[in-house]
């Protein structure tokens, strides 16, 4: 390398923090994926982030549980792995000593679960729950009733059972937000959304809830700009 180009690097080195020519101190972010799903299910929602001045290294998106096989997973065992590490190397990583968590449908659920367990809901800013059965689903019975799979067991999302009542009335962050639809193919079995009068995507004590015409799927893929909006 010659002395000039030398040179030149040695002062964008020393000069790029002045202009911002690094990535932005920003909370960490953990994607936390759905029943069945992957972390490309939150590719808009990447895109978006990485547009925005995150770089990969702050988005952290973990795989969980049985890909083929939607009545195998529950929030017990080895589903919670993958989440509780995403969530732990976050936080141990994170430039601002937080993070901020987006889980879509079962994996809302999941995530809150791991922030509720690690007792680290104080360093989680913002907690945005989409499409989650945070009341339980109708489809999966009410506990003990009608509840033969494994997702609708004792850890999964029957109407008041044992996993979601003990997480009842916690919180999963500093700000908490549910994006939720009135027309969700998934938790509106049979037109029904509400569990106890509210909307079973509602997380209990939540700041602010955005609501949209979408299917389960499509609150996911066509939110990704209000999804980064809530975390700014």
């Amino acid at each position: 390398m010659s002395i000039k180009k030398r040179v030149l690097t040695w002062l964008f080195l020393l000069l790029a923090p002045c202009f911002g020519l690094h990535a932005a101190c920003v909370d960490n972010v953990v994607l936390v994926h759905g029943n069945t799903g992957s972390p490309s299910d939150f590719q808009n929602t990447y895109n978006l982030l990485i547009q925005n001045g995150y770089s990969d290294a702050q988005i952290y998106a973990p795989a969980w549980g049985n890909p083929y096989c939607a009545a195998c997973n529950d929030h017990n065992g080895s589903e919670e792995t993958p989440v509780r590490n995403a969530i732990t190397s976050a936080i141990a990583s994170s430039c601002t000593g937080h993070i901020d968590v987006i889980g879509h449908s079962m994996g809302a659920t999941l995530a809150a679960l791991e922030v509720d367990k690690l007792g680290v809901a104080s360093k989680v800013d913002v907690f945005v729950g989409i499409a989650g059965a945070f009341h339980g689903l109708w489809s999966c019975g009410t506990y003990p009733f009608n509840v033969p799979t494994l997702t609708c067991g004792s850890w999964g999302l029957s109407v008041n059972s044992p996993f979601l009542d003990g997480m009842a009335g916690h919180r999963f962050g500093t700000r908490m937000v549910s994006i939720k639809s009135w027309v969700d193919e998934i938790n509106c079995y049979y037109g029904v959304c509400t569990v106890g009068g509210v909307h079973t995507s509602t997380i209990d004590g939540e700041d602010s809830s955005l609501t949209y015409p979408y299917g389960h799927y499509q609150l996911l893929w066509l939110t990704a700009s209000d999804q980064l909006n809530l975390l700014q």
